[in-house]
């Protein structure tokens, strides 16, 4: 029984180290005027990700700060999507994301480009670990959504290993160049 108790002891010290990054995007506050004055609110938005492929964003709203971040850290936590990169540094391709009237586009970047991203989206791709891309958000300054917005598009992006189950063939036909092009190169060389 005592070994029981140590494992348990164990697990629960694995689970406090943090391996998930968190980034406070945004903090609200509403008041609501009651008969005595005013009742303020917080409302938080955390983007959540493990640096390797995954993210979630969260809400969460509560009187006082800290309970309103705590709270949005858990949704985020819950919702975590996984997104493919290439070479763990840039997206495999260009993609567009929409959710309501934001509207952004995401291209991949060669090496040492950095993050080109505004605020809400610098935050999505910092803690999903990618670092070689250029953004742009062209609808709703709204950072939720744009965060929306972002995850919508990542969530479509597919990585030619996907793509070559999906159609059922090898990953070097998806890769390879077609004929016209490899036969070009070839009478140049």
């Amino acid at each position: 029984m005592a070994e029981r108790d140590n494992r348990r002891g164990r697990r629960e010290e694995r689970e406090e180290t943090p391996e998930f990054a968190d980034r406070l995007v945004a903090i609200n506050r509403v008041s609501k005027t009651v008969k005595g004055g005013k009742r303020f609110g917080f409302a938080a938005l955390v983007v959540v990700g493990d640096q390797r492929g995954r993210v979630g964003f969260g809400k969460g709203k509560a009187k006082e700060v800290p309970e309103a971040i705590r709270k949005a850290t858990e949704q985020a936590k819950r919702q975590m999507v996984r997104v493919p990169l290439r070479d763990g540094r840039t997206l495999h391709h260009d993609i567009e994301g929409r959710h309501g009237a934001g509207r952004v586009v995401m291209r991949t970047a060669p090496e040492g480009t950095g993050i080109i991203a505004g605020g809400p989206m610098r935050a999505v791709f910092e803690m999903l670990g990618v670092k070689d891309v250029v953004s742009k958000s062209l609808g709703s300054q709204n950072p939720y959504n744009m965060i929306r917005a972002t995850l919508n598009g990542l969530t479509k992006e597919a990585s030619p290993r996907q793509v070559a189950a999906r159609r059922g063939k090898k990953v070097a036909d998806i890769l390879k160049k077609p004929e016209a092009e490899a036969t070009a190169e070839a009478s140049e060389a």
